[in-house]
């Protein structure tokens, strides 16, 4: 493909960027991911569990790279892996604290399994590195649908746990005394942490997950005063900063990865600079 001209008609250029299935497919698994990442990541952010959601990324990716190993595809890895080890940060303990080393401990090991599935691939394992910085341009139609799919499942999920949820993550002890099971809240949150990760690794990879999970979130909870307000917002950043990085990438020629890291890191510099964190 020859490098794409920029016009100053906008309608032009989405009609010429979209005339390539690629983008097509980037903006529709870009839009669901966001979507995702967005509301999910907002819960991650108010429930302290952003190291949590780390080490499942790279959960994600040892998952990816014994997938590539045993000839199967990556996407399934990521995603068995990333949910299994949700269902063991999730079991760790009633409440989202104080779980730092258990989850280091997790990390630690996925890393060095990941290592070694790479070290035993006698081919050029490209599917699995292409998830440490997402490979967003190269999702197929199949793949648009399995994100679609994920994502819908989140969604329905999170309207489901949604009181309980927001009432154990704001307060712990009284929600406890209030009879919700912290347990189950925690295992169904991680898991629903798991999937959201799997299908936004495609978008900025496992080293730069916090970009769509966690960044977005911090900045919604900057300005919003209940969190259907911060979900809402968080949402927006999310999908806004998605779209104009997909769109700038297909005219630079520059990984849209690094398009959405920048954007979105300054955009949560310009709030701390706007606005003190809410005290809601």
């Amino acid at each position: 493909m020859s490098n794409p001209t920029f016009s100053l008609n906008i309608f032009s250029d989405l009609h010429s960027m979209f005339a390539y299935s690629f983008m097509s497919h980037a903006f529709l698994a870009g839009t669901i991911v966001a979507i995702i990442a967005g509301a999910v990541g907002y819960f991650v952010v108010l429930r302290r569990s952003s190291f949590a959601a780390h080490g499942l990324s790279h959960a994600g990716f040892t998952g990816a790279a014994g997938a590539v190993l045993f000839g199967i595809n990556p996407i399934v890895g990521l995603l068995v892996f990333t949910v299994g080890v949700a269902l063991l940060m999730g079991s760790l303990g009633n409440r989202t604290s104080n779980r730092d080393v258990e989850i280091g401990t997790v990390l630690a090991f996925m890393l060095g399994l990941g290592i070694l599935f790479i070290s035993l691939y006698s081919g050029y394992a490209t599917e699995a590195y292409s998830l440490l910085f997402g490979e967003i341009l190269g999702i197929s139609s199949t793949d648009v649908i399995v994100t679609l799919v994920s994502g819908i499942i989140i969604l329905i999920a999170l309207a489901v746990f949604y009181r309980p949820l927001v009432f154990s993550s704001l307060d712990e002890d009284v929600a406890e005394a209030k009879g919700v099971s912290l347990r189950l809240i925690s295992i169904c949150f991680m898991v629903l942490v798991g999937i959201a990760t799997s299908i936004a690794v495609q978008v900025v990879g496992v080293l730069l997950i916090f970009a769509l999970m966690v960044t977005p979130a911090a900045i919604a909870q900057r300005f919003a005063k209940r969190p259907g307000q911060g979900i809402v917002i968080s949402v927006i950043i999310a999908l806004l900063v998605t779209w104009v990085s997909l769109f700038v990438s297909f005219y630079l020629s520059y990984p849209v990865s690094f398009f959405i890291t920048s954007s979105v890191f300054a955009l949560y510099l310009l709030s701390r600079l706007i606005k003190s964190p809410s005290t809601t």
